[in-house]
């Protein structure tokens, strides 16, 4: 009784408050709904509104383009697009339906072809892009077809325009200019293509080799049954086991590998007539030169010096810096399974600057760094040494990923190796401000795997460390195929004496069995320390591989970088373990330290007491001490010898 009183007068406050509040909601209300209507008023449609406040409000020309609010089922279309020479080429179409959201922030105008080619062939791989005209405007690109297997009706999905001009309008963080006209930096985009390699750890070639060599998925490909239509990766002298797994290599990525016709030059004199203009050719050459490699698309649109492509991403991580060139068409070749283009390279025009989802972007007079490179070969079943000149893109996922195809090619070029091969190679990587990477080795049973892993984990490691852009000049590699096999074995080792004294000399002879070639015996001399304790002490006779995997655990830290300088140095000692070699080890006490990188061997084991503080956050252990020796055997031995030897007072 007595607490119905307050209570009422509260919910009495309270009414008038709430009141109050909806009074203040219902005049911001209508005060939004006038300036609202107002707009409306003074801009027009709500699809108007929406280009007007976009980035395409200076670009914009109605008269010139045609709004995807503006498109209905059952209109007439036509695409141009480039079917055989450099000329461009009619082809009509019929416009089925418009998609909302078939991606997030997506649309789709969905068209069948009606001429009898493209009934012919159904979608063709290397018309993306190709620009589709309604009521005689531009309203996008051929981007999309159904992912349906043997479908081959000449159905698209077209990416509507103001999707397409939007790409390189964007601005920095900074404000500053479209990043559409920035470069700087472009080839280092990483995206989905980015590589997790922890560099706290010890390099490992093979498994840089991994990930690049991992297919990815791509935003390309779609769950709905829909795909990006693929561009072809046109390939010029590059075998056929090359471009098989290449193609495995890029197909996750929305291309088709496809072996080219002729050489890797550009093209003929009459080519320079050719220009990138709606419907034409646009090329984006990847490898240049005595070995080619290409992707294939269609101009969607040119505006002064910009031009728009593809309708769907390339690679789709954003700044980029690749070459675009004209193209000419030889044929299209028609398949249920996928038809496309084989078409080649006239004559490179400008760059790529922008990859985004719903095109490509370029200028036309921009220019792309392109890296030298260089690959001798000598094989032996070949009576001349050739030499193959490239060019190939400086961009931080491609470029590795290339150059392993590339280099494998070459070696390949005149046939696979035989099961009994060996591959000498040495290696030159130029790098801006630093001196060359140089290195050399030998290969023997396991075809060019190998030097190819080596090869692309370098350029891999250079170009995704996390310290310092790395500015590659050059690439020079020089390879012999031989057709022996040079792997041997161990077949016993023999010491002078077991039971030996501080300071005196011991003699060990390892007598190694190779294949054909039989034993031979090899000499290696010792002298114990002279202050050694007495005990027992392991005694190691062993080939290249153990001898790594020794270095590996004794000294990590020589594997591992910090900063730019420690990885070449980290490079340098990977690279430099020769396998032609054989190796004796005697391992020795531990003393002094090593505090991360810096080897503190002769630290007198009181001082060495202090560095070891749990509240030091340096890598501290133990310094390994050890005496070696190793001996060329011009043989790659694979196994190792332990034997134990007694130091007695």
């Amino acid at each position: 009784m007595f607490t119905i009183g307050p209570r009422l007068r509260r919910k009495r406050t309270k009414s008038k408050t709430f009141y109050f509040l909806l009074f203040v909601f219902d005049l911001s209300l209508a005060l939004v709904l006038c300036v609202t209507a107002e707009e409306l008023e003074k801009t027009g449609t709500p699809s108007e509104t929406r280009l007007c406040d976009s980035a395409l409000k200076d670009i914009w020309d109605p008269a010139r383009y045609i709004g995807i609010d503006e498109i209905q089922p059952g209109m007439e279309a036509y695409c141009l697009t480039c079917y055989t020479g450099t000329e461009i080429e009619k082809f009509d179409l019929d416009v089925l339906s418009v998609v909302r959201n078939v991606m997030p922030g997506r649309d789709w105008i969905l068209v069948q072809g009606t001429d009898e080619r493209f009934i012919r062939t159904g979608p063709v791989g290397g018309c993306s892009g190709s620009p589709v005209y309604i009521d005689g405007r531009l309203a996008g690109a051929l981007a999309y077809a159904p992912g349906w297997p043997f479908s081959k009706d000449p159905l698209y999905g077209v990416t509507p325009i103001e999707e397409m001009l939007k790409v390189g309008q964007g601005t920095d963080k900074g404000g500053r200019e479209p990043l559409g006209s920035q470069v700087s930096g472009a080839k280092r985009g990483a995206g989905q293509m980015g590589l997790a390699l922890d560099f706290s750890k010890p390099i490992d070639f093979a498994e840089i080799d991994k990930q690049i060599t991992t297919p990815r998925p791509s935003a390309n490909i779609s769950l709905a049954g829909v795909t990006a239509l693929p561009c072809p990766l046109i390939t010029s002298r590059l075998p056929a086991e090359v471009c098989g797994q290449l193609d495995a290599l890029v197909k996750p990525f929305g291309l088709m590998v496809v072996s080219g016709v002729g050489g890797g030059g550009q093209s003929e004199a009459t080519s320079e007539d050719v220009q990138l203009r709606p419907g034409a050719c646009l090329v984006v050459p990847l490898v240049t030169g005595d070995i080619d490699m290409k992707v294939l698309g269609t101009v969607t649109e040119v505006v002064g010096d910009k031009v728009y492509g593809f309708g769907h991403s390339f690679l789709g991580y954003g700044a980029i810096d690749l070459p675009i060139a004209t193209g000419k068409v030889h044929t299209v070749v028609s398949s249920l399974a996928r038809s496309h283009k084989l078409a080649s390279a006239v004559r490179t025009v400008g760059a790529l600057t922008m990859d985004e989802s719903a095109a490509i972007f370029g200028r036309i007079g921009a220019k792309a760094k392109m890296i030298p490179l260089t690959i001798t070969v000598d094989r032996y079943n070949d009576v001349q040494q050739h030499s193959y000149d490239c060019q190939i893109v400086d961009n931080r996922p491609m470029t590795p990923m290339y150059l392993g195809s590339v280099v494998a090619g070459a070696a390949l070029m005149l046939g696979d190796l035989p099961p009994n091969h060996v591959i000498e190679y040495k290696a030159a990587i130029g790098i801006d401000g630093f001196e060359p990477i140089t290195f050399d080795n030998v290969s023997t049973g396991f075809g060019v795997n190998e030097m190819v892993v080596e090869i692309v984990g370098s350029i891999g490691l250079l170009m995704y460390n996390p310290y310092k852009e790395v500015n590659i000049q050059s690439l020079d590699f020089d390879v012999r195929i031989g057709a022996e096999n040079t792997v041997s074995h161990i077949w016993s080792v023999n010491l002078s004496d077991t039971k030996v004294k501080a300071g005196q000399e011991i003699k060990i002879g390892a007598i190694v069995e190779s294949f054909l070639a039989g034993k031979k015996e090899y000499q290696f001399s010792l002298k114990i320390p002279d202050e050694l304790a007495p005990g027992k002490y392991d005694l190691t006779v062993c080939g290249p591989y153990e001898y790594e995997r020794f270095l590996r655990k004794a000294v990590p830290y020589r594997f591992v970088a910090q900063d730019l300088s420690s990885l070449l140095e980290a490079l340098n000692t990977a690279l430099g373990i020769r396998r032609d070699r054989l190796y004796c080890l005697l391992g020795l006490p531990a003393g002094g330290v090593t505090l991360e990188r810096a080897e503190l061997p002769d630290l007198p084991g009181t001082k060495a007491l202090v560095l070891y503080n749990a509240r030091r956050t340096l890598r501290i252990q133990p310094y390994p001490h050890w005496l070696e020796q190793s001996l060329e055997t011009g043989t790659v031995v694979v196994d190792k010898k332990v034997i134990r030897l007694t130091v007695e007072r």
